[in-house]
């Protein structure tokens, strides 16, 4: 038999084949509105009233990392069917926690909001009964109250004409990193958020 040898291709060729190919730095990432629950809280704890449109207006702007969701399904592997063949069958979708990198502005809004989100979760107890205090517990709220559906990645090319978006449904701040600082060579300040969610939607 004759060996099949695997000629190169020709990059014109292959550029030709392939087309265009999609590219990481086009996105958006928005977070429309939260729970009434949450932007209730967040005006007597950030004192920024314009939160809603600093949201709307620079929250996607100042995203600088993202990343499209990870999924996959857990299994169950089945012996005894008599085949021979062990086999396995999903049973549970999972989604994996997906992380996004914020510059942080001038006034710290955005790390306010987020600061004031993650605390919300947690400030079921008698809100008279000062943090200081020794005696002071921390009681969770319910998920309706913080879950929300208004995250979104925004994935497009140059022409805007090829997108994909990405809705994330009953997401919460679950992890905030830590905020380096230094007196070293000046550099813009970033916070990483961790976000939770229960599934996504994609639409093309």
């Amino acid at each position: 038999m004759a060996e099949t040898l695997i000629k190169p291709y020709n990059m014109a060729v292959a550029n030709r084949l392939m087309g265009p190919l999609a590219q990481t730095n086009h996105f958006l990432v928005t977070i429309s509105s939260l729970t009434p629950e949450v932007e209730t809280y967040l005006q007597s704890f950030t004192n920024a009233s314009d939160f809603r449109r600093f949201l709307a207006e620079r929250g996607g702007i100042l995203c600088s990392d993202a990343s499209l969701p990870t999924t996959s399904y857990a299994t169950a592997e089945v012996k005894d069917n008599f085949m021979g063949i062990p086999q396995q069958f999903a049973h549970t979708r999972i989604y994996t926690d997906i992380d996004f990198t914020f510059y942080v502005d001038e006034k710290y809004t955005l790390l306010k909001i987020f600061e004031g989100w993650m605390e919300y979760i947690s400030s079921g107890a008698n809100p008279v009964m000062e943090q200081q205090t020794k005696s002071f517990y921390r009681r969770m709220r319910y998920p309706d109250s913080y879950k929300c559906n208004t995250l979104y990645i925004n994935k497009f090319e140059k022409d805007f004409k090829r997108t994909m978006r990405y809705q994330f449904i009953n997401a919460f701040p679950k992890s905030m990193s830590s905020v380096p600082v230094s007196y070293g060579a000046a550099e813009i300040l970033k916070v990483t958020v961790s976000f939770n969610y229960d599934r996504y939607i994609v639409r093309g």
